[in-house]
């Protein structure tokens, strides 16, 4: 299967959008990523004499990017780097709180020059506090916010998702978002901002459905006893007789009651869920009822049928997936894959 181009610059919304991006790992690179894949050009600012860890082609996030290299504690350099902001639109970073402001390149410095920059400071604490010049991962500030604790097993404990939370979704994709915010305000007023993204203030906003469940009485505190971390017989993952697994959502009654449906089990079950007190005893007897068959029986059996089933796919059988390359969300780039834009940002119909 050919590459697959981005679209158009021209055809993107952040086109003519000037970034610079002091290097980072994580949530910097791929909230640029992000406004790249939207149009913005993006200049990455790499410390001088620091070596490649991976191959550069391997580093999806780096992808089209133009690079700089400086050494930031040269006076030369920082005059440099100072001139590149000085014609940007977007600047993003990710130091401990106070590096930029010795460095120079601090927001006030940098807005002082340009009044009309968006300045983003991407960090796990903020930029105040005891714990804003600690180092952390995506781990600890799940760990921080109450997050790990509502995820994982009753028999493993919490269970870290990947670093998809903190520093993706907490982090990039808030950065990102605040960018575009800002902007869209710039276009108004001609002034810039300076956006402060925290990765915990990211996780505890993605969590505001799980407060509000808290606050109404519906989350007992406990792992693996409430209806969205595995406690819930119709919201769980199940084993099945080939060592694979089946993800169930079916939350709502007429997807439970199709569920019930397909298993062989009487449909009063859907009812019957709607109890805290009939889980345990309902979710043993769907676990063994999927353990007798094998993932593709199951596959096979809940084939077009609405009832919120999911075979758990690996990245091979994502990738093989004919749904998912149909739709370009998984593209070939110099003979390797990996996940195309989004959002999709189709043309506005004609007057």
């Amino acid at each position: 299967m050919p590459d697959h181009p981005l679209p158009d610059e021209g055809s993107r919304p952040l086109a003519g959008i000037r970034v610079v991006e002091f290097h980072a790992k994580g949530p910097v690179p791929f909230c640029t990523m992000l406004l790249a894949q939207m149009g913005a050009r993006v200049a990455q600012i790499l410390r001088a004499g620091e070596p490649a860890r991976v191959d550069p082609s391997l580093r999806y996030t780096d992808e089209g990017k133009e690079a700089i290299t400086a050494n930031l504690k040269s006076a030369d350099d920082q005059q440099r780097v100072a001139a590149q902001i000085d014609a940007a639109d977007v600047v993003v970073e990710g130091f401990r709180p106070g590096v930029m402001e010795r460095l120079g390149l601090g927001p006030d410095a940098c807005l002082a020059r340009n009044p009309g920059l968006i300045y983003v400071r991407i960090t796990g604490w903020g930029q105040h506090g005891e714990r804003a010049g600690l180092a952390g991962h995506d781990i600890n500030y799940l760990a921080a916010t109450g997050a790990l604790d509502a995820i994982g097993t009753v028999a493993a404990g919490p269970v870290p998702p990947l670093n998809l939370l903190a520093d993706f979704a907490g982090g990039s994709l808030f950065a990102a978002m605040g960018v575009c915010a800002a902007l869209h305000e710039r276009n108004r007023t001609g002034r810039g901002r300076i956006i402060d993204a925290a990765m915990t203030d990211g996780v505890l906003s993605l969590m505001t459905s799980l407060w509000a469940i808290r606050a109404r009485g519906d989350w007992t505190g406990r792992r693996g006893e409430n209806f969205l971390d595995g406690g819930a017989p119709y919201y769980a993952v199940y084993r099945t007789a080939d060592d694979r697994y089946l993800a169930v959502g079916a939350m709502e009654r007429p997807f439970r009651e199709a569920f019930f449906r397909v298993l062989g089990l009487p449909e009063e079950r859907a009812a019957a869920s709607e109890r805290r007190s009939n889980w345990a005893a309902i979710k043993s007897e769907v676990a063994t009822m999927i353990a007798s068959r094998t993932q593709d029986d199951w596959r096979r059996a809940f084939a077009g049928v609405d009832a919120c089933v999911t075979p758990v796919a690996t990245l091979a059988e994502a990738l093989a997936d004919p749904e998912l390359r149909a739709r370009g969300a998984l593209i070939e780039r110099h003979g390797h894959w990996l996940p195309g834009p989004a959002p999709r940002f189709g043309a506005a119909p004609s007057a």
